[in-house]
Protein backbone atom coordinates (compact mmCIF):
# COMPACT_ATOMS: atom_id res chain seq x y z
CA UNK A 1 0.00 0.00 0.00
CA UNK A 2 1.80 3.02 -0.86
CA UNK A 3 1.95 6.07 1.60
CA UNK A 4 3.39 9.36 1.74
CA UNK A 5 5.40 10.24 4.83
CA UNK A 6 6.24 13.67 6.84
CA UNK A 7 9.66 13.97 8.30
CA UNK A 8 11.06 15.97 11.16
CA UNK A 9 14.18 16.33 12.85
CA UNK A 10 15.77 14.35 9.86
CA UNK A 11 15.63 10.67 8.75
CA UNK A 12 13.64 8.54 11.01
CA UNK A 13 14.97 5.21 12.68
CA UNK A 14 11.16 3.52 11.94
CA UNK A 15 8.86 3.08 9.26
CA UNK A 16 5.63 1.62 8.74
CA UNK A 17 4.38 -1.27 6.19
CA UNK A 18 0.92 -2.14 6.06
CA UNK A 19 -0.76 -5.02 3.62
CA UNK A 20 -4.46 -5.17 3.83
CA UNK A 21 -5.70 -8.82 5.08
CA UNK A 22 -8.31 -10.54 2.85
CA UNK A 23 -9.33 -13.77 1.75
CA UNK A 24 -6.81 -15.47 -1.29
CA UNK A 25 -8.28 -15.61 -4.60
CA UNK A 26 -7.88 -18.94 -6.92
CA UNK A 27 -4.45 -19.72 -8.18
CA UNK A 28 -5.44 -20.07 -12.68
CA UNK A 29 -3.08 -22.17 -14.99
CA UNK A 30 -2.87 -20.91 -18.37
CA UNK A 31 -6.33 -21.77 -19.38
CA UNK A 32 -5.64 -22.84 -23.01
CA UNK A 33 -5.04 -26.52 -22.94
CA UNK A 34 -5.53 -28.94 -26.13
CA UNK A 35 -6.38 -32.29 -27.07
CA UNK A 36 -3.92 -33.66 -29.86
CA UNK A 37 -6.39 -35.24 -31.66
CA UNK A 38 -8.33 -31.93 -32.53
CA UNK A 39 -5.39 -30.60 -34.07
CA UNK A 40 -5.01 -33.50 -36.34
CA UNK A 41 -8.43 -34.24 -37.39
CA UNK A 42 -11.44 -31.80 -38.74
CA UNK A 43 -14.48 -31.98 -37.09
CA UNK A 44 -15.92 -34.04 -39.69
CA UNK A 45 -13.12 -36.69 -38.49
CA UNK A 46 -15.32 -38.71 -36.26
CA UNK A 47 -18.13 -39.11 -38.71
CA UNK A 48 -16.01 -42.46 -39.86
CA UNK A 49 -16.31 -44.93 -37.05
CA UNK A 50 -13.66 -46.91 -37.81
CA UNK A 51 -11.40 -44.33 -38.72
CA UNK A 52 -11.68 -42.33 -35.84
CA UNK A 53 -10.94 -45.50 -33.56
CA UNK A 54 -7.71 -46.41 -35.57
CA UNK A 55 -6.47 -42.92 -35.19
CA UNK A 56 -6.89 -42.57 -31.33
CA UNK A 57 -5.40 -46.07 -31.05
CA UNK A 58 -2.42 -45.18 -33.00
CA UNK A 59 -1.86 -41.10 -30.80
CA UNK A 60 -2.35 -43.54 -27.88
CA UNK A 61 0.48 -45.76 -28.18
CA UNK A 62 3.00 -42.86 -29.36
CA UNK A 63 1.92 -41.19 -26.35
CA UNK A 64 2.89 -44.31 -24.24
CA UNK A 65 5.93 -44.40 -26.11
CA UNK A 66 6.65 -40.47 -25.57
CA UNK A 67 7.21 -40.21 -21.65
CA UNK A 68 9.25 -37.31 -22.23
CA UNK A 69 7.87 -34.67 -19.68
CA UNK A 70 7.95 -31.47 -21.68
CA UNK A 71 5.99 -27.94 -21.46
CA UNK A 72 4.18 -28.85 -23.89
CA UNK A 73 2.58 -31.77 -21.79
CA UNK A 74 1.10 -29.11 -19.06
CA UNK A 75 -1.47 -28.33 -22.24
CA UNK A 76 -2.78 -31.91 -22.49
CA UNK A 77 -6.16 -32.44 -21.47
CA UNK A 78 -5.39 -35.68 -18.56
CA UNK A 79 -8.61 -34.31 -16.72
CA UNK A 80 -12.34 -32.78 -17.14
CA UNK A 81 -11.07 -29.96 -14.83
CA UNK A 82 -8.30 -29.10 -17.13
CA UNK A 83 -10.14 -26.56 -19.49
CA UNK A 84 -11.04 -24.70 -15.98
CA UNK A 85 -7.27 -24.01 -15.67
CA UNK A 86 -7.57 -23.92 -11.73
CA UNK A 87 -4.59 -25.37 -10.40
CA UNK A 88 -5.95 -26.39 -6.98
CA UNK A 89 -3.57 -23.17 -5.20
CA UNK A 90 -4.64 -20.07 -3.25
CA UNK A 91 -2.90 -16.83 -4.05
CA UNK A 92 -2.62 -14.18 -1.51
CA UNK A 93 -3.56 -10.68 -2.32
CA UNK A 94 -0.55 -9.00 -4.81
CA UNK A 95 -2.20 -5.23 -4.35
CA UNK A 96 -4.25 -3.39 -1.95
CA UNK A 97 -7.29 -4.13 -4.03
CA UNK A 98 -10.92 -2.93 -4.34
CA UNK A 99 -13.08 -1.92 -0.68
CA UNK A 100 -16.27 -1.62 -0.83
CA UNK A 101 -18.87 0.04 1.66
CA UNK A 102 -20.68 -2.76 3.92
CA UNK A 103 -17.09 -4.16 4.31
CA UNK A 104 -14.97 -4.23 6.99
CA UNK A 105 -10.98 -2.91 6.53
CA UNK A 106 -8.74 -5.26 8.15
CA UNK A 107 -5.02 -4.14 7.97
CA UNK A 108 -1.53 -5.90 8.92
CA UNK A 109 0.79 -2.56 9.89
CA UNK A 110 4.18 -3.49 10.87
CA UNK A 111 6.36 -1.17 12.49
CA UNK A 112 10.35 -1.49 11.38
CA UNK A 113 13.58 -0.26 12.89
CA UNK A 114 15.73 -0.58 9.67
CA UNK A 115 18.41 1.51 11.78
CA UNK A 116 21.72 0.42 13.28
CA UNK A 117 20.84 1.47 16.75
CA UNK A 118 17.46 0.67 19.36
CA UNK A 119 14.68 2.82 19.82
CA UNK A 120 12.64 3.18 23.38
CA UNK A 121 9.25 4.28 24.10
CA UNK A 122 7.37 4.19 21.22
CA UNK A 123 3.59 5.30 21.44
CA UNK A 124 1.95 4.12 18.32
CA UNK A 125 -1.54 5.31 16.58
CA UNK A 126 -3.61 4.36 13.96
CA UNK A 127 -6.78 5.73 12.95
CA UNK A 128 -8.83 6.43 10.01
CA UNK A 129 -9.85 9.53 8.68
CA UNK A 130 -12.82 10.43 6.42
CA UNK A 131 -14.44 13.60 5.32
CA UNK A 132 -17.03 13.56 8.21
CA UNK A 133 -15.03 11.84 11.00
CA UNK A 134 -11.91 10.67 12.27
CA UNK A 135 -11.75 6.53 14.22
CA UNK A 136 -9.25 5.60 16.20
CA UNK A 137 -8.02 2.10 15.88
CA UNK A 138 -5.37 1.71 17.82
CA UNK A 139 -3.54 3.76 20.42
CA UNK A 140 -0.29 2.79 22.76
CA UNK A 141 -0.29 5.83 24.72
CA UNK A 142 -0.89 4.42 28.56
CA UNK A 143 1.32 1.20 27.80
CA UNK A 144 4.15 1.92 24.84
CA UNK A 145 6.80 -0.21 23.15
CA UNK A 146 9.49 -0.68 25.40
CA UNK A 147 11.99 -0.53 22.91
CA UNK A 148 12.71 -2.34 19.03
CA UNK A 149 16.04 -3.46 18.16
CA UNK A 150 18.00 -3.18 15.17
CA UNK A 151 16.16 -5.01 12.70
CA UNK A 152 13.16 -5.54 14.67
CA UNK A 153 9.57 -4.59 14.41
CA UNK A 154 6.18 -4.57 16.28
CA UNK A 155 3.32 -5.59 14.24
CA UNK A 156 -0.18 -5.10 14.84
CA UNK A 157 -4.18 -6.01 13.22
CA UNK A 158 -6.40 -3.14 13.10
CA UNK A 159 -10.15 -3.66 11.87
CA UNK A 160 -12.67 -0.55 10.51
CA UNK A 161 -16.31 -1.51 9.81
CA UNK A 162 -16.50 0.65 6.47
CA UNK A 163 -19.34 3.08 6.63
CA UNK A 164 -18.95 6.14 3.98
CA UNK A 165 -18.01 6.03 0.70
CA UNK A 166 -14.96 8.14 -1.03
CA UNK A 167 -11.45 9.38 0.19
CA UNK A 168 -9.94 7.28 3.77
CA UNK A 169 -7.09 8.13 4.95
CA UNK A 170 -5.64 5.23 7.63
CA UNK A 171 -3.15 7.64 9.36
CA UNK A 172 -0.56 5.68 11.12
CA UNK A 173 2.17 7.68 13.61
CA UNK A 174 4.81 6.96 16.10
CA UNK A 175 6.58 8.78 19.19
CA UNK A 176 9.74 7.96 20.06
CA UNK A 177 13.40 8.04 21.48
CA UNK A 178 16.19 7.54 19.06
CA UNK A 179 19.90 6.58 20.14
CA UNK A 180 20.47 10.05 20.91
CA UNK A 181 17.61 10.24 23.19
CA UNK A 182 15.76 12.76 20.85
CA UNK A 183 12.07 12.57 20.68
CA UNK A 184 10.83 11.70 17.24
CA UNK A 185 7.35 11.67 15.84
CA UNK A 186 6.65 10.31 12.41
CA UNK A 187 3.57 10.26 10.72
CA UNK A 188 2.60 8.33 7.63
CA UNK A 189 -0.44 8.28 5.52
CA UNK A 190 -2.14 5.56 3.74
CA UNK A 191 -5.18 6.73 1.10
CA UNK A 192 -7.84 4.60 -0.48
CA UNK A 193 -10.78 4.64 -1.85
CA UNK A 194 -14.28 3.26 -1.02
CA UNK A 195 -16.66 2.60 -3.87
CA UNK A 196 -20.56 1.56 -3.84
CA UNK A 197 -21.12 -2.51 -4.45
CA UNK A 198 -24.01 -2.44 -5.09
CA UNK A 199 -26.97 -0.01 -6.30
CA UNK A 200 -31.14 -0.44 -5.23
CA UNK A 201 -33.29 1.24 -7.16
CA UNK A 202 -36.91 0.73 -6.12
CA UNK A 203 -40.42 1.98 -7.56
CA UNK A 204 -43.88 2.11 -5.47
CA UNK A 205 -47.33 1.17 -7.25
CA UNK A 206 -50.58 1.74 -5.52
CA UNK A 207 -53.32 -1.12 -6.38
CA UNK A 208 -56.57 0.65 -4.70
CA UNK A 209 -54.99 0.09 -0.78
CA UNK A 210 -52.62 -2.07 -1.25
CA UNK A 211 -49.27 -0.89 -1.52
CA UNK A 212 -46.27 -2.72 -3.98
CA UNK A 213 -42.97 -1.96 -3.90
CA UNK A 214 -40.28 -3.20 -6.45
CA UNK A 215 -36.38 -3.53 -5.46
CA UNK A 216 -33.70 -3.84 -8.16
CA UNK A 217 -30.10 -5.06 -6.41
CA UNK A 218 -27.13 -4.13 -9.25
CA UNK A 219 -24.09 -5.89 -8.54
CA UNK A 220 -21.07 -3.25 -9.31
CA UNK A 221 -18.38 -5.18 -8.14
CA UNK A 222 -15.64 -7.61 -10.26
CA UNK A 223 -16.64 -10.65 -7.83
CA UNK A 224 -20.07 -12.37 -7.36
CA UNK A 225 -22.38 -11.88 -4.50
CA UNK A 226 -24.24 -14.19 -3.02
CA UNK A 227 -26.94 -12.34 -0.43
CA UNK A 228 -27.06 -14.00 2.76
CA UNK A 229 -30.35 -11.72 3.24
CA UNK A 230 -32.59 -8.75 1.62
CA UNK A 231 -35.01 -7.77 4.13
CA UNK A 232 -37.50 -5.24 4.40
CA UNK A 233 -38.00 -3.61 7.58
CA UNK A 234 -41.41 -1.96 7.34
CA UNK A 235 -42.17 1.96 9.39
CA UNK A 236 -44.36 1.16 12.08
CA UNK A 237 -47.68 2.02 10.15
CA UNK A 238 -46.88 -0.82 7.66
CA UNK A 239 -46.69 -4.53 7.59
CA UNK A 240 -44.97 -6.32 4.77
CA UNK A 241 -44.85 -9.70 2.66
CA UNK A 242 -42.25 -10.66 0.11
CA UNK A 243 -44.31 -11.79 -2.82
CA UNK A 244 -41.97 -14.98 -4.71
CA UNK A 245 -42.47 -17.38 -7.45
CA UNK A 246 -43.81 -20.43 -6.65
CA UNK A 247 -41.17 -22.55 -8.48
CA UNK A 248 -38.94 -19.94 -6.46
CA UNK A 249 -35.60 -21.83 -5.77
CA UNK A 250 -35.36 -19.44 -2.73
CA UNK A 251 -37.63 -21.31 -1.02
CA UNK A 252 -36.89 -23.60 2.14
CA UNK A 253 -36.37 -27.34 1.78
CA UNK A 254 -39.95 -29.06 2.28
CA UNK A 255 -38.14 -32.64 3.34
CA UNK A 256 -37.38 -34.03 6.82
CA UNK A 257 -33.85 -32.31 6.62
CA UNK A 258 -35.00 -28.34 5.97
CA UNK A 259 -33.81 -27.59 9.20
CA UNK A 260 -30.56 -28.79 8.85
CA UNK A 261 -29.87 -27.86 4.79
CA UNK A 262 -29.60 -24.10 4.41
CA UNK A 263 -31.59 -22.44 1.05
CA UNK A 264 -29.06 -21.14 -1.43
CA UNK A 265 -28.50 -17.87 -1.43
CA UNK A 266 -29.54 -15.68 -4.73
CA UNK A 267 -26.33 -15.31 -6.92
CA UNK A 268 -26.06 -11.27 -8.31
CA UNK A 269 -23.29 -12.00 -11.09
CA UNK A 270 -20.35 -9.23 -11.39
CA UNK A 271 -20.36 -6.44 -13.28
CA UNK A 272 -23.73 -5.35 -13.63
CA UNK A 273 -25.72 -8.67 -12.33
CA UNK A 274 -29.36 -8.23 -11.20
CA UNK A 275 -32.19 -9.42 -8.84
CA UNK A 276 -35.59 -8.39 -8.16
CA UNK A 277 -37.75 -8.64 -5.09
CA UNK A 278 -41.44 -7.62 -5.08
CA UNK A 279 -42.88 -6.74 -1.22
CA UNK A 280 -46.74 -6.35 -0.67
CA UNK A 281 -47.43 -3.39 2.16
CA UNK A 282 -50.74 -3.15 3.94
CA UNK A 283 -51.57 -0.90 6.58
CA UNK A 284 -50.33 -2.27 9.96
CA UNK A 285 -53.20 -3.36 12.73
CA UNK A 286 -50.93 -2.89 15.53
CA UNK A 287 -49.85 0.41 15.97
CA UNK A 288 -51.95 3.37 17.75
CA UNK A 289 -54.71 4.91 16.02
CA UNK A 290 -52.53 8.15 15.50
CA UNK A 291 -49.78 6.23 13.83
CA UNK A 292 -51.60 4.48 11.81
CA UNK A 293 -53.73 7.26 10.65
CA UNK A 294 -51.49 9.97 10.12
CA UNK A 295 -50.66 9.31 6.34
CA UNK A 296 -46.97 9.10 6.40
CA UNK A 297 -45.31 8.75 3.55
CA UNK A 298 -42.40 6.63 5.13
CA UNK A 299 -41.93 2.97 3.73
CA UNK A 300 -39.27 1.61 5.41
CA UNK A 301 -35.71 0.82 5.10
CA UNK A 302 -33.47 -2.57 3.33
CA UNK A 303 -31.15 -4.60 5.41
CA UNK A 304 -29.01 -6.24 3.17
CA UNK A 305 -25.78 -8.84 3.33
CA UNK A 306 -24.22 -10.79 1.23
CA UNK A 307 -20.89 -12.69 0.71
CA UNK A 308 -18.03 -12.99 -1.94
CA UNK A 309 -16.56 -15.89 -3.41
CA UNK A 310 -14.69 -16.86 -0.68
CA UNK A 311 -16.92 -16.20 2.03
CA UNK A 312 -16.06 -12.25 2.77
CA UNK A 313 -19.06 -10.71 4.46
CA UNK A 314 -20.44 -7.65 3.86
CA UNK A 315 -23.59 -5.70 4.97
CA UNK A 316 -25.48 -2.11 3.76
CA UNK A 317 -28.51 -0.43 5.39
CA UNK A 318 -30.56 1.99 2.57
CA UNK A 319 -32.32 4.78 3.50
CA UNK A 320 -35.58 5.69 4.24
CA UNK A 321 -37.39 4.74 1.58
CA UNK A 322 -40.02 7.02 0.11
CA UNK A 323 -43.94 6.48 -1.34
CA UNK A 324 -46.66 8.56 -2.17
CA UNK A 325 -48.43 10.24 0.78
CA UNK A 326 -51.24 7.77 1.87
CA UNK A 327 -54.92 9.33 1.94
CA UNK A 328 -57.00 8.39 4.66
CA UNK A 329 -61.14 8.16 5.23
CA UNK A 330 -62.38 10.06 7.65
CA UNK A 331 -64.63 7.11 8.65
CA UNK A 332 -63.99 3.68 7.48
CA UNK A 333 -66.50 0.78 8.50
CA UNK A 334 -65.94 -2.65 7.59
CA UNK A 335 -67.70 -5.94 7.58
CA UNK A 336 -66.58 -7.89 10.85
CA UNK A 337 -68.45 -11.26 10.01
CA UNK A 338 -71.47 -12.71 8.56
CA UNK A 339 -73.08 -16.47 9.24
CA UNK A 340 -71.69 -19.04 6.78
CA UNK A 341 -74.91 -20.28 5.81
CA UNK A 342 -77.82 -17.79 4.67
CA UNK A 343 -81.32 -18.38 3.85
CA UNK A 344 -83.54 -16.77 1.34
CA UNK A 345 -86.14 -14.29 3.07
CA UNK A 346 -84.88 -15.18 6.66
CA UNK A 347 -83.20 -12.52 8.48
CA UNK A 348 -79.34 -12.70 9.18
CA UNK A 349 -76.98 -10.74 11.60
CA UNK A 350 -74.11 -8.56 9.93
CA UNK A 351 -71.27 -7.42 12.67
CA UNK A 352 -69.52 -4.24 11.54
CA UNK A 353 -66.91 -2.08 12.72
CA UNK A 354 -67.01 1.81 12.39
CA UNK A 355 -63.60 3.35 12.94
CA UNK A 356 -62.97 7.25 13.34
CA UNK A 357 -60.08 8.12 10.98
CA UNK A 358 -59.51 11.68 12.34
CA UNK A 359 -58.32 13.55 15.51
CA UNK A 360 -61.80 15.01 15.98
CA UNK A 361 -65.00 13.63 17.79
CA UNK A 362 -67.06 12.59 14.91
CA UNK A 363 -70.82 11.83 15.32
CA UNK A 364 -73.68 11.07 16.46
CA UNK A 365 -74.36 8.44 13.04
CA UNK A 366 -77.64 7.31 11.02
CA UNK A 367 -76.63 4.42 9.46
CA UNK A 368 -79.00 3.24 6.85
CA UNK A 369 -79.47 1.47 3.45
CA UNK A 370 -78.97 3.59 0.34
CA UNK A 371 -81.17 4.02 -2.67
CA UNK A 372 -79.89 3.11 -6.27
CA UNK A 373 -81.36 5.62 -8.67
CA UNK A 374 -83.09 3.37 -10.49
CA UNK A 375 -85.27 2.42 -6.73
CA UNK A 376 -84.73 -1.29 -8.14
CA UNK A 377 -85.00 -3.06 -4.93
CA UNK A 378 -81.43 -4.54 -3.62
CA UNK A 379 -81.35 -8.27 -3.09
CA UNK A 380 -79.99 -7.70 0.47
CA UNK A 381 -81.24 -5.14 2.57
CA UNK A 382 -82.18 -3.90 5.95
CA UNK A 383 -84.62 -6.39 8.03
CA UNK A 384 -86.49 -4.02 10.35
CA UNK A 385 -85.70 -0.30 10.94
CA UNK A 386 -84.26 1.13 8.12
CA UNK A 387 -81.83 3.51 9.94
CA UNK A 388 -79.89 2.60 13.05
CA UNK A 389 -78.53 5.27 15.24
CA UNK A 390 -75.10 5.26 16.93
CA UNK A 391 -73.44 7.43 19.24
CA UNK A 392 -70.62 9.88 18.75
CA UNK A 393 -66.78 8.00 18.00
CA UNK A 394 -63.97 9.74 19.87
CA UNK A 395 -60.87 10.58 18.16
CA UNK A 396 -59.12 7.57 16.41
CA UNK A 397 -61.75 5.30 18.07
CA UNK A 398 -64.26 3.40 17.22
CA UNK A 399 -67.57 1.21 17.50
CA UNK A 400 -68.87 -2.46 17.29
CA UNK A 401 -72.59 -2.81 15.99
CA UNK A 402 -74.92 -5.45 13.92
CA UNK A 403 -77.33 -5.00 11.05
CA UNK A 404 -80.18 -7.32 10.88
CA UNK A 405 -80.46 -8.06 7.18
CA UNK A 406 -82.02 -9.83 4.57
CA UNK A 407 -81.96 -11.92 1.44
CA UNK A 408 -84.41 -11.65 -1.68
CA UNK A 409 -82.62 -13.49 -4.14
CA UNK A 410 -81.14 -16.20 -4.42
CA UNK A 411 -76.90 -17.27 -5.32
CA UNK A 412 -74.07 -14.99 -5.11
CA UNK A 413 -75.42 -11.46 -4.15
CA UNK A 414 -73.93 -8.25 -3.13
CA UNK A 415 -74.09 -6.97 0.36
CA UNK A 416 -73.38 -2.86 -0.57
CA UNK A 417 -74.54 0.55 -0.20
CA UNK A 418 -74.54 1.03 3.42
CA UNK A 419 -73.71 4.70 4.44
CA UNK A 420 -73.46 6.82 7.47
CA UNK A 421 -74.47 10.27 8.09
CA UNK A 422 -73.19 12.47 10.67
CA UNK A 423 -75.93 14.36 11.85
CA UNK A 424 -74.09 16.80 13.41
CA UNK A 425 -71.53 18.07 10.24
CA UNK A 426 -74.26 16.71 7.87
CA UNK A 427 -71.59 14.80 5.93
CA UNK A 428 -72.52 11.33 4.39
CA UNK A 429 -70.23 8.28 4.11
CA UNK A 430 -70.38 5.97 1.74
CA UNK A 431 -68.75 2.86 3.63
CA UNK A 432 -68.59 -0.73 2.62
CA UNK A 433 -67.40 -1.88 -0.86
CA UNK A 434 -68.82 -4.47 -2.08
CA UNK A 435 -69.54 -8.04 -0.06
CA UNK A 436 -70.62 -11.26 -2.17
CA UNK A 437 -72.69 -13.64 -0.20
CA UNK A 438 -74.21 -16.51 -0.82
CA UNK A 439 -78.05 -17.14 -0.50
CA UNK A 440 -79.35 -20.60 -0.29
CA UNK A 441 -83.29 -22.03 -0.20
CA UNK A 442 -84.69 -23.29 2.73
Amino acid sequence: MSATQTQTHGPHSLAFRVMRLCKPSFHVDPPLRIDPFDLLAGEDFSDDPSSASLFRRHVSSADAVDSDLSYRNRFLLNHPTDPIGLSGLLLLPQSFGAIYLGETFCSYISVNNSSTSEVRDVTIKAEIQTERQRILLLDTSKSPVESIRTGGRYDFIVEHDVKELGAHTLVCSALYNDADGERKYLPQFFKFVVANPLSVRTKVRVVKETTFLEACIENHTKANLFMDQVDFEPAKQWSAVRLQNEDSTEDPPTSGLSGLIPKPPVIIRSGGGIHNYLYKLNPSADVSGQTKFQGSNILGKFQITWRTNLGEPGRLQTQQILGAPVSRKEINMRVVEVPAVIHLNRPFPAYLNLTNQTDRQLGPFEVSLSQDESQMEKPVGINGLQTLMLPRIEAFGSNDFQLNLIASKLGVQKISGITALDTREKKTYELVPEMEIFVESD
